[in-house]
C-alpha cells in the first residue's frame, strides 16, 4: 500500500522530478550489478593457467559464455516479462551471481571458471529488466543516457574498489570479487525498490513512442521478418563493438600497464569519467529530435563517428601525436559512442519510427546475444591462435579492424533505414 501510494504520488509530480528519480534509480541499480560482474578483472591472476590458457582469460571466457547464454535466454524471457515480476527477477539474478562469487573464492583453482560461468549466467538479463522501466517515453534518450553512463563509470569504479581492497586491505585476488559485492548489497535493494516506483508512460508518451509491452513468439517472428536485413546489419556492427569494448574493459589492467600505468587504482576511474560525461550529453541531447526517423538516422551518425574516432586516435597514438592516457580515453569514447546507442536509444527510436507493437528488450537481446558470442570468439582467437602477442599489441590491431569494418557496416545500415518504407501496422492498445 505504501509502495503503491509512492508511485502514485510520483506520477503527480513534475515530469522532470520523477524522471530524475527514475534515471538515478536505473543508474545506481545497474551500477550495483557491475560490482558483482566486473570487479574480478581488477586482479591479474598472474602466472596461473587453466588447461594451457592464462587463468584470467579462462575466467573471462567462462563468465562471458554464461553472459552470452543469458542474452540468448533474454530474447524470450525479457521480451515476455510482465512488469510486476521485474524487481524480484533483478534481485534474484544478482544475489545468485553474488553467491557464485563466494564459491569462486573458496573452491580449488581448476573449478573457479565454473563458478564465474554461473555468475554470468543470470546477469545478462539485468540490463533489459532495468531498461524496461525507461523505454517508450518522450525523454527515453535522457533516461537511457543516464542508465548507459552507469556501465561506463561503474566498470572503472568497481575495478578501483577491487584494487583498493587488494592494495590497502590485503584482500586476496580470489576473495576480492565477493568482498566487493558485499559493499553493494544494501544499496542494491534500496535502488531496485526506488526503480520500481517509476510511473508508467503517460498518454503523450504512447502517442509519440507507441505502446510497449510483452511480445509473443508470433509477434517476435513477424517483427524480425519485416525488418530482418536492418536487424542483421545492426547486429553485425554491434558484434564488432561489443568484442572491442569488452577487450578494452576486461584487459584494461594489462593495456594500461603496458603504457606505463602500474599500481594506480584510480586510473580506471580517471579514464572513464570524462567518457561518461560526454556520452551522457550526446545521448541525452537526442531527446530534442522529435522526428523518430531523423533520430534513428542521427544515431547512425553517432555510431559512425565513434568508429572513426577509434581509428583516428589509434593512428594518432602510433604516430606519437597524442599520449597514452588520451589514446585510452579517446578509444574508450569512440567505443562507447558506438556501443551505447544499441543498448537503449537506437532500438527505442527504431520501434517508434515504424510504429509497430514491440519492445526494445527484444531487439537489444538479439544484438547482445551475438555481440557477446563475438566477444568469446575474439578471446579464443587471440589465445589459441596468437597467444604470443601481448594484449596491448592485439588491442592496437583490433582497434583498426573495428574502425574500418564497423564504418562500412554502419554506412550500409544507414542506407537501408533511409530507404525502407514506413509501415503502420495495427497496434494492440490493450497490451501495456
Amino acid at each position: 500500500m505504501i509502495l503503491d501510494s509512492l508511485k502514485t504520488r510520483l506520477s503527480k509530480t513534475p515530469r522532470w522530478f520523477y524522471s530524475l528519480i527514475a534515471m538515478l534509480a536505473a543508474f545506481t541499480t545497474y551500477a550495483c550489478m557491475y560490482a558483482f560482474r566486473r570487479a574480478f578483472t581488477a586482479a591479474g591472476f598472474e602466472d596461473l593457467e587453466f588447461f594451457g590458457l592464462e587463468l584470467k582469460t579462462a575466467l573471462i571466457i567462462a563468465q562471458v559464455l554464461g553472459y552470452t547464454l543469458s542474452k540468448f535466454a533474454g530474447i524470450k524471457i525479457i521480451s515476455e516479462m510482465l512488469p510486476n515480476k521485474r524487481p524480484l527477477y533483478i534481485l534474484g539474478f544478482i544475489l545468485f551471481a553474488h553467491l557464485m562469487l563466494f564459491f569462486f573464492w573458496i573452491v580449488p583453482t581448476p573449478f573457479k571458471p565454473v563458478f564465474l560461468f554461473l555468475n554470468g549466467l543470470p546477469l545478462g538479463m539485468v540490463w533489459g529488466l532495468v531498461f524496461s522501466y525507461l523505454e517508450g517515453r518522450r525523454n527515453t534518450e535522457l533516461l537511457g543516457a543516464g542508465l548507459s553512463v552507469s556501465f561506463i563509470v561503474s566498470s572503472g569504479f568497481v575495478k578501483s574498489a577491487g584494487s583498493w581492497l587488494m592494495i590497502s586491505h590485503g584482500v586476496s585476488e580470489f576473495a576480492m570479487p565477493f568482498a566487493t559485492g558485499l559493499l553493494f548489497v544494501v544499496p542494491l535493494f534500496f535502488f531496485v525498490w526506488l526503480l520500481n516506483q517509476t510511473p508508467d508512460p503517460d498518454a503523450e508518451d504512447i502517442r509519440l513512442r507507441v505502446v510497449r509491452g510483452p511480445m509473443s513468439f508470433s509477434e517476435r517472428v513477424a517483427f524480425f521478418k519485416r525488418f530482418s536485413l536492418g536487424i542483421i546489419l545492426l547486429t553485425l556492427c554491434y558484434m564488432l563493438l561489443t568484442a572491442y569494448r569488452d577487450l578494452r574493459d576486461n584487459y584494461a589492467l594489462e593495456i594500461l600497464s603496458a603504457i606505463g600505468f602500474t599500481n594506480d587504482a584510480s586510473i580506471f576511474t580517471r579514464t572513464e569519467a570524462p567518457i561518461a560525461l560526454i556520452v551522457l550529453i550526446v545521448m541525452a541531447s537526442l531527446m530534442f529530435i522529435k522526428n523518430n526517423k531523423s533520430a534513428l538516422i542521427v544515431n547512425h551518425f553517432i555510431i559512425g563517428f565513434g568508429l572513426v574516432l577509434i581509428g583516428f586516435s589509434t593512428y594518432a597514438f602510433k604516430a606519437e601525436i597524442i599520449d597514452a592516457y588520451w589514446w585510452m580515453v579517446l578509444v574508450g569514447l569512440g567505443s562507447y559512442l558506438g556501443y551505447v546507442p544499441f543498448n537503449c536509444i537506437l532500438f527505442d527510436r527504431f520501434i517508434a519510427t515504424y510504429r509497430t507493437y514491440a519492445n526494445a528488450g527484444f531487439l537489444i537481446y538479439i544484438a547482445d546475444s551475438f555481440g557477446y558470442l563475438s566477444s568469446v570468439g575474439i578471446l579464443l582467437y587471440k589465445n589459441l591462435g596468437h597467444s604470443t602477442i601481448s594484449w596491448f599489441d592485439f588491442f592496437i590491431s583490433f582497434s583498426t579492424i573495428t574502425s574500418v569494418v564497423g564504418i562500412a557496416i554502419t554506412v550500409v545500415s544507414l542506407i537501408y533505414f533511409i530507404n525502407i518504407t514506413q509501415v503502420n501496422p495495427q497496434i494492440d492498445p490493450t497490451k501495456t
